[in-house]
C-alpha cells in the first residue's frame, strides 16, 4: 500500500510540473536521438538494428506524447529496448591529437527543458561509452554505407518524408565540416523545415523545400536534385550562357550556337526581365533554392532558377535599345553540348609573357611549357576553370625549396562530430635553385571551385606569385555525392581545407590580391578585361 502510494506521488509530482510539448519540438528532438544513436550507441552503431524500422517504430509513441516528461519516457523506454551499453576506461595515449571541435556539441543531450533528468543521464552515459569498434553506417573518409534501400520512396507517406530529412539532417551534423560556417544554426534549420515536411502545401514545394534545405549549407559543393523537383521547376534550359552583372543576366556565350541563333540572340545582349519580373527581383525570389558558399558562387549557379519552362518572354537591351521576345528553352539532350576545350594549352603573349589554360594542361605538358616559359618576365595561369591535376608538377619549378601551402581537417570516426588536423599535408615544390623567377600570376573567378581553389592555393605560394581576378566559389576539399534515400540525391564538402596557418577557405575561397570583375562593356566588346589586367601588371609590375 505504502509502496502503491509513493508512486502516486511521485507521479503527480511530475506531471504536474510536466510541460507541453509541440509536434515540432518532439520530432526535432526525436531526430537528434535518432542521429545521435544511430553513430554513438554501441549496439545501434555496429548494425544490429534496422535502424529505419525502430524509427519508424518509435515515431507513433512520439506522436502520442503530449508533454516533455511523456516524451522522455518514450525515448528512454526506447533506448532501453536497444541493450545494455557497458561502461569501459578509456585507454590513455601518448599520440598527441590536435583535435578540431567547432563543429563538436552534444550539450544539447543535457537539455533539462525538454528532456528529463535520468534521460539526459543515459544520454551522457551513451557518449562517455560510445562504440569502440566499426561503424557500421560510415566509412574512414566518409562513405554513407549500409542505409535500408528502398525500391521507391513514397514522398504520401509521411514516416519515409521524416526519414529522409532525418538522414539528410544528420549526414550534415556529423560530417559536414563547415557546419559551424553556416548563416544559420543547423537546429534552426531543422525546426524550421520540419512543418514542410509533416504537412507540405504541394508535391512540388515539398521538393523546393528540400533544395532549400540543401542551400542552408551555404557549400558551393552542396546540390540536391530529385526527379520530382525537376517537374516542379522545369527540365528545360536555354541554349546560350549568362553571367549575372548590375541584375542584369549578361549573354556570355552559347551552350548551343545553332539554337541560339534561332532564338537571335547574341553575344553582349543584355536581359532586364522575364516574364515582366526584373532581374533584380528574380535574383531575391530565387536565391534560396541555390546552394553555393558566398553571393558570387550563387550568381554562378542562378540561371537554372529563372529561365523555366518551354518558353519565356525577355526583355533584352541590345545596341541600346529595349526590345522583347519569346524565347524557347530545350531539353538538355537537345543542347547536345560539346564539353571538348580545344583552346591553346599554352602560348606566348605579347612581352614574351607565357599564358597556360589549366583546363587543358596536362601533367605531361608542364615540363616542355615550363622549357618554353624558362626566359619568359611571367607567367599567366588561367585556373577559370577545372584544372587536370597539374598543380604539383607545376609547383617544383615555381619555388627552390618545398613549401607548405595547406592544412586539413579529416573526421574523426570514433567521435563523429568531431575533427582532426592532420598531422602532415604534403608540401608542393621540392629544392630546385633554378626555380623560375619570374613573375607568377594566377586568374580566378567564380568559376574556380574545389581543385581550381585547391591548384590556386598551390601556386599562390610561389616567391612572386600575384592572384588577379574575383572571388573564387569558396567549396575546396572534397566533394561527396550520393543518395539520401531512393531518388534525391545531394552532395557537401566532407573534409575542410584551411592555409597552413589554419585560416578559413571555405566560404571566402581564394581572394585576389587585384579585384578584376567583367563588365557588360568588356562583354560586348569581345575583351577579356581579367586577362587584360594581368598582361598590364606583367608588363609594369602593378
Amino acid at each position: 500500500m505504502k509502496k502503491t502510494l509513493l508512486i502516486l506521488v511521485v507521479l503527480l509530482f511530475q506531471y504536474s510540473f510536466s510541460k507541453p510539448i509541440t509536434e515540432t519540438q518532439k520530432l526535432a528532438a526525436t531526430c537528434k536521438v535518432w542521429g545521435f544513436l544511430k553513430y554513438y550507441h554501441p549496439n545501434v552503431a555496429n548494425g544490429n538494428f534496422n535502424w529505419d524500422d525502430e524509427l519508424f517504430k518509435v515515431l507513433p509513441k512520439v506522436e502520442e506524447a503530449k508533454t516533455d516528461i511523456e516524451f522522455s519516457n518514450v525515448i528512454e523506454k526506447w533506448i532501453n529496448s536497444l541493450g545494455k551499453v557497458k561502461a569501459y576506461k578509456t585507454e590513455i595515449s601518448n599520440e598527441e591529437i590536435d583535435y578540431f571541435d567547432k563543429n563538436f556539441d552534444l550539450s544539447w543531450t543535457q537539455n533539462t527543458e525538454l528532456f528529463s533528468k535520468s534521460l539526459c543521464q543515459k544520454l551522457k552515459f551513451i557518449e562517455q561509452n560510445k562504440i569502440q569498434g566499426k561503424q557500421y553506417y560510415v566509412e574512414k573518409g566518409t562513405e554513407f554505407v549500409n542505409e535500408v534501400e528502398y525500391e521507391v520512396f513514397n514522398d504520401k507517406d509521411k514516416n519515409f518524408r521524416l526519414l529522409a530529412l532525418f538522414r539528410f539532417w544528420n549526414y550534415v551534423e556529423y560530417f559536414f565540416p563547415y557546419k559551424y560556417q553556416m548563416d544559420q544554426n543547423w537546429d534552426l534549420t531543422l525546426i524550421e523545415f520540419l512543418p514542410r515536411t509533416i504537412n507540405p502545401v504541394s508535391e512540388g514545394d515539398y521538393y523546393l523545400a528540400l533544395k532549400e534545405f540543401s542551400a542552408k549549407l551555404n557549400d558551393t559543393h552542396a546540390l540536391f536534385g530529385a526527379n520530382k523537383l525537376f517537374n516542379a521547376i522545369g527540365w528545360n534550359y536555354i541554349p546560350f550562357d549568362v553571367k549575372f552583372i548590375d541584375n542584369k543576366a549578361v549573354v556570355t556565350g552559347f551552350k548551343n550556337e545553332s539554337l541560339s541563333k534561332i532564338n537571335d540572340i547574341k553575344v553582349g545582349d543584355v536581359i532586364t526581365k522575364i516574364k515582366e519580373k526584373t532581374i533584380a527581383d528574380l535574383i531575391k525570389e530565387n536565391q534560396k533554392y541555390v546552394e553555393g558558399s558566398n553571393s558570387a558562387a550563387i550568381l554562378n549557379n542562378m540561371e537554372w532558377t529563372i529561365f523555366t519552362g518551354n518558353s519565356t518572354e525577355i526583355e533584352f537591351i541590345r545596341n541600346g535599345k529595349i526590345e522583347t521576345k519569346t524565347i524557347n528553352l530545350y531539353g538538355y539532350k537537345d543542347l547536345k553540348i560539346n564539353y571538348e576545350n580545344n583552346s591553346e594549352k599554352y602560348k606566348f603573349l605579347e612581352n614574351n609573357i607565357g599564358y597556360a589554360n589549366l583546363a587543358v594542361l596536362t601533367p605531361d605538358d608542364v615540363p616542355a611549357m615550363m622549357e618554353q616559359f624558362k626566359n619568359s618576365t611571367a607567367i599567366i595561369f588561367d585556373i577559370r576553370n577545372y584544372p587536370q591535376g597539374t598543380n604539383f608538377a607545376i609547383a617544383e619549378y615555381l619555388n627552390p625549396e618545398p613549401r607548405d601551402f595547406v592544412k586539413s581537417i579529416d573526421p574523426d570516426i570514433t567521435s563523429p562530430g568531431r575533427y582532426i588536423w592532420r598531422k602532415e599535408d604534403t608540401p608542393c615544390g621540392k629544392i630546385n635553385p633554378d626555380y623560375y623567377k619570374g613573375n607568377v600570376i594566377l586568374l580566378v573567378n567564380e568559376k574556380s571551385i574545389s581543385h581550381s581553389e585547391f591548384t590556386a592555393m598551390t601556386l599562390k605560394v610561389a616567391p612572386k606569385a600575384t592572384v588577379i581576378g574575383s572571388q573564387t566559389a569558396g567549396a575546396d576539399g572534397r566533394s561527396y555525392r550520393f543518395e539520401i534515400i531512393k531518388g534525391l540525391w545531394t552532395s557537401f564538402t566532407t573534409y575542410g581545407v584551411f592555409y597552413p596557418n589554419k585560416k578559413e577557405t571555405q566560404r571566402i575561397g581564394v581572394v585576389p590580391d587585384i579585384e578584376v570583375k567583367p563588365t557588360i562593356l568588356g562583354i560586348q566588346q569581345g575583351r577579356d578585361e581579367v586577362l587584360e589586367r594581368a598582361v598590364l601588371f606583367a608588363k609594369n609590375g602593378k
